[in-house]
């Protein structure tokens, strides 16, 4: 299945990240593009959303430096861009293995894509790893060890509904069933000529 695949990769990325365990860390990606680019691109894709998981911590801190909140404010807007263009970038990836495909007749448009499927994949994956993190602190109390343990098990069991969502979509795009339909984002507040804020400056 595909997502075993992505589970895997995504609980690596994780586990590296986690061995420095800071945003300002250099980046690799073990998977060569042209050899293994489904790889590449979800090593990628799980690498931003993890170092963005952090940005956003950090930027919650109350007594954050505002000058340093600014900088950081710009550095998770990039991220979110970052963020959506690999989306796209995985979803090209599959209208391109697909591309052969004939729809069926009474073929059908699902809610989202593969690959924005697979981006709330990537992120539950840092939720079910932070959340093991807080049921298993040795500091902690049994309450809130407790507390997290069930919200552990909710996401672990969201994972396999999730996982199991996307593998069927995969499995009828390519028989036909269902059909890829891919809008862009057209995010407005980051171009020049649309963000009126932005278009005042120049």
């Amino acid at each position: 299945m595909f997502t075993d695949k992505a589970n895997k990769i995504f609980q690596d990325v994780i586990e590296k990240y986690h061995v420095i365990n800071t945003v300002d860390q250099p980046f690799t990606n073990p998977y060569d593009k042209k050899s293994n680019l489904l790889e590449h691109l979800l090593y990628r894709k799980c690498w931003i959303d993890t170092v963005q998981w952090h940005y956003e911590d950090i930027i919650r801190d109350p007594q954050i430096d505002p000058v340093a909140a600014l900088k950081l404010k710009r550095q998770i807007d990039a991220s979110n861009q970052d963020r959506t263009d690999m989306v796209e970038y995985i979803d090209s990836y599959f209208l391109e293995k697909y591309k052969d495909v004939t729809p069926k007749a009474d073929a059908t448009i699902n809610t989202e894509s593969p690959a924005w499927g697979i981006d709330r994949l990537s992120i539950l994956a840092l939720k079910i790893y932070h959340m093991h993190e807080e049921a298993t602190r040795e500091d902690a109390t049994d309450a809130h060890k407790e507390a997290c343990q069930k919200k552990l098990d909710v996401l672990l069991e969201q994972r396999v509904d999730l996982s199991t969502a996307i593998d069927t979509l995969l499995d009828d795009i390519s028989k036909g069933d269902k059909y890829m339909k891919v809008y862009k984002q057209m995010k407005m507040y980051n171009d020049d000529e649309l963000n009126p804020v932005l278009r005042n400056q120049k």
